[in-house]
């Protein structure tokens, strides 16, 4: 049997993502990054780590930038918003494994403690996630009402420490 192509896959992962909204606010899924396409990947000028826009001590990425860290409460994890009936659930299978939030342009993931697994730099130059020390971590796929998270297997398995 022949593998799908990574496009089709995270069209398929996409179509599934509107499928069930009720169940999964953002679905997680692992992605290997040499398999996704170009413009998604960290292969891009705008998505590479390196980007100045992108680095974790660019104005408005660092954890400790006022808007990025789990102490304010849009951001904490006793939030209801950040619960699993709070709209803003990542979730793996039927497990919420963490939530997210927006604040300033910038897209912040959280684990269910409130530790800070990836962000998005704020400014619409890339979809693409960072850990908090720089590295590449994935993508952010918008589904017309919520997200989708592809995440490489390592930044995924941050949610699970």
């Amino acid at each position: 049997m022949k593998n799908p192509s990574a496009s089709s896959l995270i069209a398929t992962l996409l179509v599934f993502a509107w499928a069930v909204p009720a169940l999964a606010d953002a679905p997680l899924f692992v992605v290997d990054p040499s398999q996704v396409p170009f413009d998604l990947g960290p292969g891009a000028p705008a998505n590479q780590p390196s980007h100045r826009a992108n680095l974790p001590g660019a104005p408005g990425n660092s954890g400790s930038a006022p808007g990025n860290g789990s102490g304010l409460r849009a951001n904490a994890p006793d939030n209801p918003a950040n619960g699993p009936d709070g709209g803003r659930g990542i979730w793996a299978g039927d497990e919420m494994v963490g939530y997210y939030t927006r604040n300033g342009g910038t897209l912040n993931l959280f684990d269910r403690q409130g530790r800070r697994v990836a962000y998005r730099p704020g400014g619409g130059h890339t979809r693409s996630l960072f850990s908090p020390d720089g590295r590449w971590c994935g993508t952010v796929a918008d589904t017309g009402g919520g997200m989708a998270f592809g995440m490489t297997q390592a930044c995924a398995g941050r949610f699970f420490r």
